[in-house]
């Protein structure tokens, strides 16, 4: 199971955080910065698995930013990249080859597609176009509501 789900910045600015446990914030804040700390200071071409308290780290760097989770000890880590990259195809589907702009302006979509693919740290979707279908439900469900807002009221 999953943990926690960051992405964050070359820079370490975090731009999207799924806690699937509860965390104190307070605990929360030093896992980011210990994170960011940690995965943004290993090389390039070093393994993407650490072990890090009681948990196993896995990171991948797409772009300017880094996915990473953090999973329970009996976790597969290659399960766990997978996800990360479907992750990853999911959000390119949805926004035509993801940027680091694109999950700070639709940060909301961002969190809708990871709603839609895991709930409580398991996959809960596997399929891109199921995910995609309610994507495009909940897109055209946002259009209709603005619409319907955007009239006069009489």
């Amino acid at each position: 199971m999953i943990r926690f789900l960051l992405l964050f910045s070359r820079q370490g600015k975090l731009r999207l955080q799924k806690w699937f446990t509860p965390q104190a914030d307070r605990e929360k804040k030093k896992v980011i910065r210990e994170m960011m700390t940690l995965v943004l200071a290993r090389p390039p071409r070093t393994c993407n698995f650490l072990q890090w308290r009681d948990l196993k780290i896995v990171y991948k760097r797409y772009a300017s930013l880094y996915f990473c989770a953090g999973l329970e000890d009996q976790d597969n880590e290659l399960l766990a990249l997978e996800v990360l990259h479907r992750y990853v195809e999911l959000l390119d589907k949805y926004f035509g080859n993801v940027c680091e702009l694109d999950i700070i302006f639709n940060f909301e979509k961002a969190y809708f597609i990871l709603d839609e693919f895991m709930m409580e740290g398991e996959i809960l979707e596997t399929s891109k176009v199921a995910v995609g279908v309610a994507m495009e439900e909940a897109d055209t469900l946002q259009e209709t509501v603005e619409e319907y807002m955007s009239k006069p009221a009489y």
